[in-house]
């Protein structure tokens, strides 16, 4: 089976925002789309999430995720998320967005054409800066739209298996609780935290422990620790070449970018190209795709020819 892979910039997965589990979903498949396609993303461009892609990757009924595609269009389109990025002097800067500059349902071939925001395209793309990556696979099972923004969280911290002390006033930002949604933390420990715990630890790679911090007797903020699951860990391995396995953790991000621009002037790359970009668009897309494991060994072959070893 095909793994199929996220990839979300640490600024996007850190951010505030409210999506409800069909949203969360649909925008995961249209990443993964652009991915698998080669398409990229950009601010003008529509890209394809078909009802059918929806049903597989989530065993879903086939009525229930007609509706429930339409629904997610109609509320996708007002749907907004802030987060923080630092200026050139080092100041904060506070951004507020749309998800999607435009979206559509197309009734007969039950299909979802959506455009990211130029806000989004960025924090999506972007491969300079910290990435984080999983497998759509990992959140299918998830049926708690906070599950899927706590896996999403803890992973950005998978290199160290712990996160840093997270306040509850940010916890709650970043997991989409609103401000007007349980206040009480009982009601918050029930309905919110307790649910995503469970979830992530039976239908993900991951197994979650949390610590609560109090200051006096109230809770005021969560840390949490987690370890990869061996089965995971085995399944993912076994799947793949060791040789090339080795070769895809070892690239660093400079060979990354230079066989990138190198590939990009081969014809042989002209099955990937989308015609109207530039050489210089085209090695961005392709140094995004060399992050993938299995493009990356798709396209092994080229890069032994260009000098990788």
């Amino acid at each position: 089976m095909k793994t199929e892979l996220v990839v979300k910039d640490n600024a996007l997965i850190n951010a505030s925002y409210n999506l409800d589990l069909v949203e969360q979903r649909l925008i995961l498949l249209a990443i993964v789309e652009a991915r698998e396609s080669g398409k990229g993303i950009n601010a003008n461009d529509p890209l394809t999430v078909h009802a059918e892609s929806y049903i597989n990757q989530f065993g879903v009924h086939r009525n229930t995720a007609y509706q429930a595609l339409k629904d997610a269009c109609d509320d996708l389109f007002a749907r907004q998320f802030s987060y923080q990025s630092l200026s050139e002097k080092g100041n904060v800067i506070n951004h507020k967005s749309r998800w999607v500059s435009e979206v559509a349902y197309i009734d007969n071939e039950a299909v979802v054409r959506l455009i990211f925001a130029p806000a989004i395209v960025p924090l999506i793309t972007r491969l300079e800066e910290q990435f984080t990556k999983y497998e759509i696979q990992q959140i299918s099972n998830l049926t708690s739209a906070y599950a899927v923004r706590l896996y999403e969280i803890l992973i950005a911290w998978r290199s160290t298996g712990k996160t840093p002390l997270i306040t509850l006033y940010d916890f709650r930002q970043k997991i989409g609780v609103l401000d007007t949604e349980y206040k009480r933390m009982y009601d918050f420990k029930k309905y919110v935290l307790d649910i995503a715990l469970k979830q992530v630890n039976e239908h993900t790679d991951i197994t979650v422990k949390v610590e609560q911090h109090k200051t006096g007797r109230s809770i005021t903020g969560f840390s949490f620790s987690f370890k990869q699951k061996k089965s995971a860990t085995h399944s993912v391995e076994s799947k793949r070449d060791p040789n090339t396995l080795d070769l895809f953790s070892k690239i660093t991000d400079k060979q990354r970018h230079l066989f990138a621009n190198k590939l990009s002037e081969l014809p042989e790359m002209s099955k990937y190209s989308q015609g109207t970009e530039s050489y210089q668009q085209f090695a961005v897309r392709i140094a995004a795709m060399l992050q993938d494991a299995e493009k990356f060994k798709e396209l092994l072959p080229l890069l032994r020819k260009l000098g990788f070893q």
